[in-house]
């Protein structure tokens, strides 16, 4: 059976009926008048869902239409929150008849069964007045006349490929390139400058990518249309790896004052993207010391007076970008729409080239068209005509804001209607920032927003949503990962615009960024649904939330504040976020939260705050997500009460051990602990029989290794393991015995658990995709071991001994990532031809007493994209980037090079955790 979801336009009219379905049931028999109540609700607001299922396939509705509409949606919101208190007063969703006996007789005696009678009638009078008012308007009727959009099939979700191949950047790229390579030593401002959709920050990418080796620090950073200074360069100390600094620094003064300390002695390309007005760029550019180096700084902006300004007024620093050429706006529209390389069929010829005239060269524009026609599973020349008609005229000649929004909402009304809420919710998010899949999937889910039918797993609904917002590029992949799957999206600017303005006109999603929206928000006709705090907010703009905002389902606050909203309020919260980003300490007061019953999402990102957690939690019985990251010195030791945790984060820079008691929350399917975790933890830990993820640090002592063997033999349903550990100063011996490894495993990390080995089992892993081990040894058969698993495509090796085994043609068929690690001087090592036929990434380690060779036949990794080298103290770093610079020169794909100084166990990130 489906599980009922919450809607963009229908509120929480599924999921209501599916829960007076439930007060219909023989549990609540004994409540006189509550079923005949609930059925009569139930067919009542059944017909109303029918025609709102109507009305939501318009674009354009009559007025009266759209009043009824957002009537009978806040109605909805306001019922399903009276059932949910009636429900808890019940105890519960998931009560029996025993307790609801029990229960009947105590309600009588407090009177309450009366007030839930009335309660009753009252939503009773309320869903008439609705039907009354429908008969009244007669709003079936403007329905039937109302322009419709055709619905489109939802075509199978496909895994995520890239949309279509860069086009028409080449020149542009070469020429900036140019302007940046050139012999001035003085600190260079170059400045890309156009219209929004014109693909700006492709092409910062690509040339940031392009000459980036040749620099010793580079950092991309997006500023958006409203930074907040302290938490953008707070941010940006953090991705330098300066988070001791930050905690020092007390204003964004101070901040930039240690940014400029760490440059002053690099050179530096750095990336300042999406820049609005002049007053950013004079805080921004105080970062930059002038230094003598030939250090260079590309901006993007829309606005032409910025580029001007930023660039000194030197003109000759500007490039305008201008849309594509025809051949080019062909080449892209049919790469998206028949894949690369083919070409458009004749019947479609003429109704294509009229779209693309309509797109006037803008690259968002026809990405996000091809995309629309690339996901009709047949092509035919009435649905193109008819998407052709639906464009605005104008943007051929004159592209506005306005043009390229009616684009965007063309793929909006073309989503499917499960869709709809799901691209909307990114409207809780930031400008520019970059969301991850796996937050917003269970954010979706908490939120009512993904329909599970067919006993599917919910997270795998999910992810399939997100991955077709990717494939109609209505979202953009970000973070990749090194085994090809997307972490993360972001949401192009314009696209935000058009999310937010959709919020508003449904009431989805309240954005607020000081006292004034706020203000705004108390003066609305509805209730707030949906609050998000943007990182401009004050604490004066939290405490006006003091009084309202009762109704609020999700709440998230972005940035900085010394202030926590009372949570006290908001006892129909389902998901609650803070993410405090490379902010000064403060304390996160979350010791109300024990009284949201309905809450199912908490993520608290927060370091270095303290963040101040209740003593008990456990009737949080609907909790499923609990991620906390910051200073947090003890977790509520009731948590292992909640039935539904399903999730628990736990990155706490205090917490010195798991709770006790964790094996018994059976229903975990994903646990991480950074901190150093006790042997009884792991023991623990063989008891969550359900787990598929699991990720761990530890300290390697006495029975930690046999605790650890007995672990990963008793998960057998592991997909995801990192156990961590400082290194190891014995060998983990009992590795090799392990009789019955997870088979569905798809990550395997190992980091410092040192092995005299490769244990053959892992040779069984046949799915597995990323890898990373420390051994003392690498014979030629643990080479075929590894080298012959067919899904391998990430692996990092620390080998400790010297003199390796030869790997020879034929193995790593689609390994795309290779992080070696060795004793051994890379000179040893040869590839041979149709060796590692889809690498991409290479990184070595050259080490004291380097002869100055490199690797010899590089030039036969045909796919290279990259190569970082890490030299060792003691190794001269110019001479190592001079040796592989002659490799790269050489190389067909002339991948880009980085030195970098050598790992260590605190500062490498081997594989995300």
């Amino acid at each position: 059976m489906s599980a009922p979801v919450v809607s963009a336009t229908m509120g929480a009219m599924n999921p209501l009926i599916g829960k007076l379905a439930t007060l219909m049931g023989e549990e609540y028999k004994k409540l006189t008048g509550v079923r005949r109540q609930a059925s009569f609700l139930k067919d009542e607001l059944s017909t109303m869902k029918a025609l709102l299922e109507k009305l939501e396939l318009m674009n354009e509705l009559d007025p009266l239409a759209k009043n009824w509409r957002d009537h009978v949606r806040e109605m909805s919101y306001d019922m399903e929150n009276c059932i949910d208190d009636f429900m808890q007063d019940l105890g519960g969703v998931d009560a029996k008849t025993g307790f609801i006996k029990k229960t009947v007789k105590r309600l009588k005696m407090l009177r309450k069964r009366h007030r839930i009678a009335d309660r009753m009638e009252e939503l009773k009078a309320l869903a008439l007045q609705a039907n009354e008012r429908r008969m009244r308007y007669k709003i079936d009727d403007c329905a039937n006349s109302t322009t419709r959009v055709v619905p489109i099939d939802t075509p199978m979700v496909a895994i995520y490929k890239q949309a279509a191949g860069l086009v028409g950047i080449d020149g542009p790229k070469k020429e900036l390139v140019s302007w940046l390579t050139d012999t001035q030593e003085k600190v260079k401002v170059v400045a890309i400058v156009g219209f929004g959709g014109l693909g700006k920050t492709t092409l910062a990418k690509q040339v940031y990518d392009t000459i980036g080796g040749q620099f010793s620090c580079t950092i991309f950073l997006s500023v958006s249309q409203r930074p907040y200074m302290s938490s953008l360069l707070g941010g940006l100390l953090s991705k330098l790896g300066m988070k001791e600094e930050l905690t020092h620094a007390h204003d964004v003064q101070d901040i930039i004052g240690r940014l400029r300390e760490y440059l002053t002695p690099k050179r530096y390309l750095i990336v300042v993207d999406d820049l609005w007005d002049q007053s950013t760029w004079n805080i921004m550019s105080c970062i930059f010391p002038e230094v003598r180096n030939g250090s260079r700084v590309i901006v993007t902006t829309r606005v032409e007076d910025v580029a001007i300004w930023a660039c000194h007024n030197d003109h000759e620093c500007v490039y305008r970008m201008e849309p594509l050429k025809e051949q080019d706006s062909r080449m892209l529209f049919c790469n998206r729409v028949f894949g690369s390389g083919n070409v458009c069929p004749p019947d479609l010829k003429e109704v294509s080239v009229e779209i693309l005239k309509k797109c006037g060269g803008l690259p968002l524009a026809i990405i996000t068209i091809a995309s629309l026609l690339a996901s009709h599973q047949t092509r035919s020349k009435d649905k193109w005509e008819s998407i052709r008609n639906s464009l605005g005229a104008k943007i051929a000649t004159n592209p506005t804001l306005e043009e390229m929004r009616s684009i965007l909402n063309l793929s909006y009304m073309h989503l499917p209607l499960h869709l709809r809420p799901c691209l909307l919710y990114l409207g809780m998010y930031p400008e520019d920032e970059m969301v991850m899949r796996h937050d917003l999937v269970l954010q979706w889910i908490a939120e009512g927003l993904v329909n599970c039918s067919h006993g599917s797993d919910l997270e795998d609904i999910g992810k399939s949503y997100f991955n077709e917002l990717i494939n109609r590029s209505l979202i953009q992949p970000a973070g990749t990962s090194e085994s090809g799957e997307v972490e993360g999206c972001r949401v192009h600017d314009i696209m935000l615009d058009l999310i937010v303005s959709k919020c508003v006109d449904q009431n989805f999603i309240n954005v607020a960024y000081n006292c004034e929206d706020v203000a705004k928000m108390h003066a609305c006709e509805y209730k707030v649904r949906r609050l998000s705090l943007k990182s401009s907010t004050n604490d004066a703009t939290l405490r006006i939330v003091d009084t309202s905002m009762s109704q609020v389902r999700s709440f998230a606050q972005f940035g900085e504040s010394k202030y926590t909203p009372p949570l006290s309020l908001f006892k129909y919260l389902r998901v609650l976020v803070f993410i405090f980003p490379f902010t000064r300490s403060t304390i996160v007061d979350l010791t109300a939260i024990g009284q949201l019953f309905q809450l199912r999402y908490l993520k608290v990102s927060a370091f270095p705050c303290f963040i101040d957690l209740p003593t008990e939690i456990r009737g949080l019985v609907h909790l499923e997500t609990l991620e906390i990251s910051g200073n947090s010195p003890s977790i509520p030791s009731d948590i292992v009460c909640l039935p539904r945790l399903s999730r628990l984060i736990l990155q706490c820079l205090s917490l010195t051990r798991l709770p006790q008691g964790i094996a018994n929350i059976k229903s975990l399917r994903a646990l991480h602990c950074m901190e150093n975790i006790s042997l009884e933890d792991i023991n623990a830990v063989g008891e969550l029989t359900s787990l598929r993820e699991l990720r761990l640090s530890t300290k390697v002592v006495a029975g930690e290794v046999d605790a650890l063997v007995s672990l990963i033999g008793k998960l057998h349903d592991l997909k995801y393991l990192a156990v961590r550990a400082e290194s190891s100063k014995h060998h983990c011996d009992p590795m090799y015995s392990l009789s019955n490894p997870p088979l569905h495993i798809e990550e395997l990390d190992l980091f410092g658990w040192t092995l005299k080995r490769v244990p053959t089992w892992i040779g069984d892993l046949h799915i597995l995709r990323i890898l990373v081990l420390w051994v003392d040894n690498l014979s030629n058969d643990e080479v075929h071991v590894v080298g012959k698993l067919p899904c391998l495509v990430h692996l990092d090796l620390w080998v400790s001994a010297e003199g390796g085994a030869a790997i020879c043609t034929g193995l790593f068929q689609v390994l795309k990532v290779l992080r070696l690690f060795s004793h051994d001087d890379v000179a040893h090592m040869q590839f041979q031809i149709g060796l590692m036929p889809s690498l991409r990434q290479l990184t070595l380690e050259v080490n004291n007493g380097w002869g100055g060779a490199v690797p010899r036949g590089m030039e036969h990794l045909l796919a290279l994209d990259h190569i970082s080298v890490f030299a060792r103290d003691g190794v001269n770093h110019h001479d190592v980037e001079s040796a592989f610079r002659s490799v790269v020169d050489v190389h067909p794909r002339r991948p880009s090079l980085e030195i970098i100084p050598p790992p260590s166990l605190d500062s490498i990130n081997l594989v995300k955790l």
